[in-house]
């Protein structure tokens, strides 16, 4: 009996914590619940530990399975807003506090959802005036998972929003969520999960996007790359190495590296060369090996806090191994034996370290060797920079010194091993299953979402890819066609030349708005409130009011227009065309156009505006023939329709509105929303075969 002892007593210890009722992290203090029926609550339990849920005086009962999950579910239909506490109670017991009942929307997408307010067009000013109990956002914690994670293990923090809190909401979400608020008087909660420069596969399940054929290839295969990756990366370094040696291009011994990396060395041999820039172009060859080297002045302000120095070479376009010196001392060593099979790209390769105690105030010396095996493009796009954490960068762009050790034979590089195939960054359904599958059964009111500028080399696939995300989120949470509501893409990048002919940009948004097909689904048009030199416009309060205005309409009965005019038909009379348009709400409209517009808010740069055809009421209109041939045209407002012509297309076929990555376009209604950029014919896309 004494042997049973410690066990018994282990068991008795731990049985309580097996015991313990446990909820996922979006059931925690300041969260809001979804005024409705059928609200559910679930969480862990021992195997048939009866469990009970209590909230504003109101109590429900269920039993844990044989697994240990529990479930129960409110009516909250008729509750008043609270502040309530909750309490679930099992063999413990587990109290949430500050509960609200009110309207609750989940925000997703990449970065220009991702934007937090504080980084947002006059964020600052927000935040400082946004104490708000009655509006909140849950950030989800977590990130891409190859499997998805159980709905009992989500994490993440609910905020109510203040001066010290809504910095961090998203700036989307937050005027999102202001608007409804402010409107309905009524708690609002954003539950926020996005990450910036994301494709919509990612997003998306992998069930889903088995259910179209070409988005499951890519699928399909993108995961054997991640599993055969480890394999055929070794095969590649053993067959790189076999290669060189074969062709006797290995790397030779330094005799003396001294005299490349000391303080002070023989000028006879270095030359002059300016980076960024391309180095093959100076007479650096791209077989074999050769040395930079440069002065960095160090401030004794930058030696204050004793850190380590990090040295980047950005934009560094070298195949090649290469070991960093500092002040004639080795700090580290990218070699061929180590990194072979990370050859050609070497992404992790152009940054080093160099340790406080190697550092000094004033002149120091960095040299860098590099060996490049086969031929390479060698060029610096960037300024490379000496990071000093916490107090500044340094750039060590300008003249570097260049002299060359030894140099190969040029051959093909095609004639070497190719690499394999890098797994992707992000593969697809990773965010799904890290982000999105554990909030599956929290209760919301609908979606907002924007993305698309990472999918816009294969913008007619987004017509696949976009459709089967809203269905697959749909099914996934069994409310029916829940509200789904999404911003195009805002427009951005330098002004083309000429009249609109086929564009990435310009076809992806054309990809969104036939979601709209889809019931119960809605658009922000933002085609005027980017930015010509920041993909993160940071106008965020009128894409946030705009996806309110759809749902105030749409979900909460408001007598308000939800959308700016949409192309509705288009008729041939003598000559000119006449398009007519619905969601003309207060009748069409053309909005002067400014002289000067900002082309980036962060750095104040400001520009004339390009008119293409500024004699014309509106602009933005093209037109073409059967030749195909786009004119600029001169529009104009007749009623809720606009009249198009050119005297150059006598008789036209087509038109195009807003069809350019940064259009200069001027139609809206007279609720003040600008017209959907679209095309009147079916040519062919330029990125249909993109896959």
């Amino acid at each position: 009996m004494k042997g049973y002892c410690p066990i018994i007593a282990m068991l008795l210890a731990i049985s309580p914590i097996m015991a313990d009722v446990k909820l996922p992290g979006i059931f925690s203090d300041h969260m809001v619940l979804l005024k409705a029926e059928k609200i559910p609550v679930w969480g862990k339990a021992a195997s048939g530990e009866e469990v009970s849920v209590t909230l504003n005086g109101r109590t429900v009962r269920t039993r844990a399975d044989a697994a240990g999950n529990w479930r129960a579910e409110l009516n909250l239909k008729d509750s008043p807003p609270g502040p309530f506490e909750m309490t679930v109670q099992g063999k413990n017991r587990v109290t949430i506090s500050d509960v609200l009942v009110g309207e609750v929307w989940l925000a997703s997408g990449q970065s220009n959802m991702a934007l937090s307010l504080d980084n947002t067009l006059d964020g600052k000013q927000e935040v400082a005036r946004s104490a708000n109990p009655m509006l909140r956002q849950f950030s989800v914690s977590g990130g891409p998972t190859p499997n998805p994670v159980d709905a009992n293990e989500g994490q993440g923090k609910w905020l109510v929003a203040g001066p010290e809190t809504s910095g961090s909401f998203s700036g989307v979400g937050y005027y999102f969520g202001k608007a409804l608020q402010s409107e309905l008087k009524a708690p609002v909660a954003i539950i926020h999960a996005s990450v910036g420069s994301t494709e919509i596969e990612a997003w998306t399940s992998s069930q889903a996007l088995d259910l179209v054929p070409e988005l499951k290839a890519k699928k399909d295969h993108l995961f054997s790359v991640i599993r055969d990756y480890p394999k055929t990366k070794a095969n590649y370094g053993k067959e790189l190495g076999a290669w060189i040696a074969a062709h006797g291009r290995q790397d030779k011994p330094v005799a003396n590296p001294e005299t490349y990396t000391a303080e002070n060395v023989s000028s006879d041999g270095w030359i002059t060369v300016k980076v960024p820039g391309m180095l093959t172009e100076t007479g650096i060859p791209p077989n074999g090996a050769f040395w930079m080297r440069r002065e960095v002045d160090v401030r004794a302000s930058d030696l204050a806090e004793k850190r380590h120095f990090g040295v980047e070479l950005r934009g560094f376009n070298t195949a090649s191994f290469h070991q960093f010196y500092w002040n004639g001392k080795l700090v580290r060593d990218i070699d061929f034996a180590t990194y072979s099979q990370d050859y050609p790209s070497l992404d992790a390769g152009h940054s080093c370290g160099v340790p406080p105690e190697m550092i000094k105030e004033g002149r120091n010396v960095l040299a860098v060797r590099f060996y490049t095996p086969m031929g390479t493009t060698l060029r610096l796009d960037s300024t490379p920079i000496i990071n000093v954490p916490g107090v500044r960068d340094i750039p060590i762009d300008g003249d570097w010194q260049a002299k060359v050790e030894y140099e190969f034979p040029t051959m093909d590089r095609a004639a070497a091993p190719a690499p394999p195939e890098k797994p992707p960054g992000l593969p697809p359904t990773y965010l799904f299953n890290g982000m999105i599958h554990p909030l599956e059964t929290y209760a919301i009111r609908g979606f907002i979402w924007y993305q698309g500028e990472s999918n816009t080399e294969r913008a007619w696939q987004y017509r696949l890819a976009f459709p089967a995300l809203i269905q697959d989120w749909r099914k996934r949470w069994k409310r029916g066609d829940i509200p789904f509501y999404f911003c195009q893409v805002a427009n951005g990048g330098d002004k083309t030349d000429g009249p609109p002919k086929e564009n990435a940009s310009a076809e992806l948004r054309e990809s969104q708005t036939l979601a709209l097909k889809l019931p119960n689904t809605g658009q922000a048009i933002l085609i005027d409130v980017g930015e010509a030199h920041n993909i993160h416009g940071r106008n965020k309060k009128d894409p946030g009011e705009r996806l309110a205005q759809i749902a105030l309409a749409r979900d909460y009965g408001r007598k308000i227009a939800a959308s700016g005019p949409m192309f509705e038909s288009m008729k041939v009379e003598d000559g000119k065309v006449r398009i007519t348009f619905t969601s003309t709400d207060g009748g069409l409209v053309a909005k002067p156009l400014p002289a000067v517009v900002v082309l980036n808010t962060e750095t104040g740069q400001t520009g004339p505006l390009r008119r293409y055809n500024p004699n014309s009421e509106l602009e933005g209109f093209a037109i073409c023939g059967e030749d195909q041939n786009w004119q600029w045209a001169d529009a104009t407002i007749d009623g809720n329709s606009v009249v198009v012509w050119s005297d150059k297309v006598p008789n036209p076929t087509a038109v195009r509105y807003a069809y350019a990555a940064n259009p200069t376009c001027n139609l809206y209604n007279g609720a003040g929303l600008p017209a959907a950029p679209f095309r009147t014919d079916d040519f062919p896309a330029g990125t249909r075969n993109a896959k």
